[in-house]
């Protein structure tokens, strides 16, 4: 039968145990403690915290084939936790009887301290494997047990089987529950059930936490037992004082508490939290308090014991007048009767320098008659009572200052936070040490990898401690390393004799202790299940050793910090993704082109990279598009919509459409991504707030044409020095659709500037691009210097050192192409008229030194403009540009595009496009208002042409042409 069966014990709501792994699969937990003792990763088939546990017990060198616990011959079995859990184990016994199960009470030291059985036949048993009071269970010792290993993580487990770390434990199944201090939080010992693996249960757990339960509440019990006889002490004190019995001991509590109208509640605090100091010195002192509107109270602590009642003290208060409705002299002379009466050593020592919350038996006291009023009782308490107290009240601090961790979204300034919380109200020293990979926004490395200190506080310099920056390999048997490995804190109360921390660097530590630091404490920055480093404490000079309980308040502070600083990792891993994307997306280099000069700047911002863009695209006939854009938003959505957007652009721009109508599709792409994401998810981001500035110059005839789609216009720098902001038409952001864009043009002087930026250039918020006027203007006055020295003035002149958005900057200086690059002819409808047509090209290209390109330009000249004269209409123009290619480009009055085809072999046209494609190295065709140009772009010879530009004359005998 079952134990959980003789038990008569079922699963309650909110108290079965959840185990994610079938801790009764023998032979998966065998081929896990295979491989963990083989140094092979264990990826299933083990329980986290056993797994853990198991890495703890690796650390500290347990070894699973032979274990040997101790026995220990000065233990006191009859101490104040055996003599409280009595009953208790008493009751326990009779519901287990029949039952082959043990139950066993240990100390803190995993010794065990009492013994139960169900069946009287397991005593021999017991005594055997050495389950006896006597013996010692320490995880470091005998490996993953029940006792053990709930005391070392100081949490209930349940150990079964295969579980045990070590091979002469794994028939046995244990549960056992941690017993805490009621009032401190330490931890005083455990409680634990063992019986054979067949028998285990999981509601063994459920019966154990249970019975350690009701150990704590006697504990309580028997702390408001002390309380009750500290505040009778009081009353027999104050009798012998001459103060009235009936005044107080025959009073109920709830007649002693201050009415709310005789002491303002934040002076009640002040004095609440002064008493608490007081008890907790443990001596008798007088001291005197400010309260409020310059008026003091004065405090006297003395010992409360009769020679019957425990010891305690006892906190009394005279105050000013006002603070009540009458305190006369009577008080001061009930004060002095106290004093003479007490059984302290006098008054005169000074106070603790810091407040601290009241105590338990913290009581306040209501007035007497003005003529027999003696001292107001404060709190009344243990010296051990009200140091805890004071921690318990340092401690609301500290994690009420903790609220600020994770304000900012950056590991380094995160982890100082940590550090600078901590000291001094913790401890006296703290560091942070994190991987390299955590700090670049990885996933952490394995176990062995160096960490690197990224942040250190103390009460004073230390220069034994490893500094800032400064990359550690901590040894195995280092605290910090165990810490690393079994993911568990690691409290060492005494450096001296840590033989694992004195071994990471003996002359070091040698130093380290010279300085005074005692005692350290290890915790795991652990957050969704990744440790991410590990945070190191130290206590220093008078600071007393941490303690057991001490555990749990570093815990829960770095537990906090763990989770700001795990999103800070993942914020600057989606921030160094998010600005790789963007900047992948963003050109680079600039493209080759002859009309402008071009400089550029993109900074992200320190929120994340956003959604801004330039660029610069050459197109047909030497001009060139010059782009900038805004994606409202931030990280990779905002750039991969920018990356979408600008691809989007340069396809359009390809097509050689009108800057109007580039918007306008681009608008329209916009309002179809939009409807397509909010269709997938409904309550998802959209691109709405994309804007762009989309302008397109020609140097040949210096015109600059623009159109805006909710974007600030660019500024203007005339060659003469003239700065202005030319008035684009601003349309709509993109996406809306809801009306046409409209379009500027302008005739630019050669060397005209032109800056074209998005809204992270207004820092300030007032999104009037009249700021960055005012800059260019100043920076123009100063100097006139390069695109690339007006960009970096104007980002030093308007950008702060952390932008809270990104800055895209485009400064484009223009250029022109002059008559002598420029070949122009007006060509008759009059296919007779492209023989002399020929000619005029092959003295053109003579001109410039491009004989080699005679033949095939001929060739794509004949072809378009045949086809021009054939199926186009007047005017017929012909023109050859010499950039940074040759250019041939034929305009005719028609809007038909001309399609390449491949010809058949008895077909006897269709031939003409196909030749022209093969000899060119680009060709296309663009509209314009008065029909279209077709152009055909071919590469210039090896040799680069002769910068000198001979003159350019009229082809002579050509009849029926006028050339250019």
């Amino acid at each position: 039968m079952k134990l959980a069966e003789d038990l008569h014990m079922r699963p309650r709501a909110g108290r079965q145990a959840q185990v994610t792994v079938e801790w009764d699969d023998i032979r998966a937990l065998n081929i896990a403690h295979e491989r963990f003792l083989g140094g092979l990763p264990v990826a299933d088939g083990c329980r986290g915290s056993v797994l853990r546990s198991w890495r703890r017990c690796h650390s500290q060198g347990v070894r699973a084939d032979h274990i040997q616990a101790r026995y220990h011959q000065d233990l006191d079995f009859r101490g104040r936790l055996g003599l409280l859990a009595e009953p208790v184990l008493d009751d326990l016994e009779s519901k287990i009887s029949g039952i082959k199960v043990s139950a066993l009470l240990c100390d803190e030291q995993v010794r065990v301290l009492a013994r139960r059985v169900g069946e009287p036949s397991l005593n021999a048993y017991c005594d055997s494997i050495q389950l006896a009071p006597g013996f010692g269970f320490p995880e470091p010792i005998v490996g993953t047990n029940g006792m053990g290993t709930a005391l070392a993580s100081r949490r209930r487990e349940f150990i079964c089987g295969r579980e045990h770390f070590a091979d002469s434990m794994r028939s046995f199944a244990c549960a056992a529950a941690p017993i805490r201090d009621p009032l401190g939080g330490a931890i005083l010992g455990a409680l634990d059930l063992t019986c054979e693996h067949d028998d285990a249960h999981l509601n063994m757990l459920n019966l154990v936490d249970e019975t350690a339960k009701l150990i704590e509440r006697r504990l309580l019990d028997q702390i408001r037992a002390r309380d009750r006889a500290l505040l009778a002490a009081f009353h027999r004190a104050r009798r012998r004082a001459g103060v009235s019995a009936a005044s107080w001991s025959d009073r109920p509590v709830s007649a002693w508490l201050l009415p709310e109208d005789r002491l303002e509640s934040s002076d009640r605090i002040v004095l609440l939290e002064a008493a608490a100091e007081m008890i907790s010195a443990g001596r008798t002192c007088l001291t005197v308090v400010q309260l409020r509107h310059g008026r003091v109270a004065t405090l006297l602590c003395r010992p409360v014991d009769d020679g019957v009642g425990p010891a305690g003290f006892a906190v009394e208060a005279v105050l000013p007048d006002g603070a009540l409705r009458c305190l006369d002299s009577a008080a001061m002379r009930a004060t002095e009767t106290i004093i003479g009466h007490g059984n302290g050593s006098g008054p005169g020592q000074e106070p603790p320098a810091r407040r601290s919350p009241p105590s338990a038996a913290t009581l306040s006291a209501a007035p007497s008659p003005p003529s027999q009023s003696p001292p107001w009782l404060v709190a009344i308490g243990e010296p051990g009572v009200g140091r805890l107290a004071l921690l318990s009240r340092q401690r609301l601090s500290l994690l009420s200052d903790a609220g600020r961790l994770g304000s900012s979204l950056d590991v380094t300034r995160t982890a100082e936070d940590l550090t600078e919380v901590a000291v001094p109200k913790f401890a006296d020293f703290a560091a942070v040490d994190i991987p390299d990979a955590v700090l670049g926004g990885e996933e952490p490395p394995g176990l062995g990898e160096p960490v690197r200190r990224i942040a250190l506080s103390g009460v004073r310099p230390s220069p034994h401690l490893y500094e800032v920056g400064e990359p550690i390999l901590y040894g195995r048997s280092t605290p910090q390393a165990i810490c690393l490995a079994s993911e568990e804190s690691v409290l060492e109360q005494d450096l001296n004799t840590a033989a694992g921390w004195i071994a990471q660097d003996p002359d070091r530590t040698e130093r380290i202790r010279a300085e005074g630091i005692h005692s350290l404490i290890a915790v795991p920055l652990r957050a969704r299940g990744v440790v991410l480093g590990v945070v190191v404490l130290y206590r220093s000079g008078q600071s007393p050793p941490f303690e057991e309980d001490d555990l749990l308040l570093a815990e829960e502070l770095v537990s906090r910090a763990a989770v700001s600083i795990d999103n800070a990792r993942r914020y600057t891993r989606e921030y160094a993704t998010a600005l790789a994307l963007q900047t992948s997306l963003l050109p680079h280099d600039l493209p080759d082109q002859n009309a402008v000069e071009a400089a550029h700047r993109y900074v992200p911002a320190r929120g994340g990279a956003g959604g801004d863009w330039f660029d610069v695209i050459p197109l047909s006939g030497a001009r060139v598009a010059l782009v900038v854009g805004d994606v409202v938003g931030r990280g990779v959505q905002a750039s991969a919509t920018m990356g979408r957007l600008c691809t989007a652009v340069r396809n359009f721009s390809d097509l050689d459409l009108p800057v109007e109508e580039v918007l306008a599709h681009l608008d329209d792409l916009v309002e179809r991504l939009d409807h397509e994401q909010q269709a997938r998810t409904p309550a998802g981001n959209t691109i709405a707030g994309a804007t762009c500035l989309y302008a397109v110059y020609d140097p040949v005839s210096r015109h600059l044409t623009l159109a805006s789609a909710g974007h600030p216009p660019p500024v203007l720098v005339r060659p003469d020095g003239r700065v202005d902001l030319p008035d684009v038409p601003t349309g709509p952001p993109l996406g809306l659709g809801w009306q046409p864009f409209e379009t500027l043009e302008l005739e630019l002087e050669e060397g005209s500037e032109l800056v074209l930026f998005t809204n992270g250039l207004l820092h300030d918020g007032s999104q009037d691009p009249e700021v960055v006027l005012a800059a260019v203007r100043a920076a123009r006055t100063r100097a006139t210097g390069t695109p690339e020295e007006l960009c970096r003035t104007l980002l030093e002149a308007l950008l702060p050192a952390k932008p809270r958005d990104d800055v895209a900057l485009l400064v484009a200086r223009t250029r022109s192409l002059d008559g002598g690059q420029v070949a122009q002819w007006d060509l008759p409808a009059d296919p007779a008229a492209v023989a002399g047509l020929r000619a005029a090209v092959a003295r053109q290209l003579a001109d410039w030194g491009l004989e080699e390109l005679s033949f095939s330009t001929e060739l794509i000249i004949s072809e378009l403009a045949t086809n021009a004269i054939r199926y186009g209409g007047p005017p017929i123009q012909v023109r050859l540009l010499r950039s940074l290619a040759l250019i041939c480009e034929v305009t005719d009055g028609s809007s038909t595009s001309p399609r390449l085809r491949r010809a058949a072999s008895t077909d006897e046209g269709g031939r003409g496009l196909f030749l022209v494609a093969q000899l060119a190295h680009r060709w296309g065709t663009r509209y314009v208002r008065e029909g279209k140009v077709i152009w055909a772009e071919q590469p210039f010879p090896d040799a680069e042409p002769p910068d000198t530009e001979p003159p350019v004359a009229d082809p002579p005998g050509i009849s029926g042409i006028s050339g250019r």
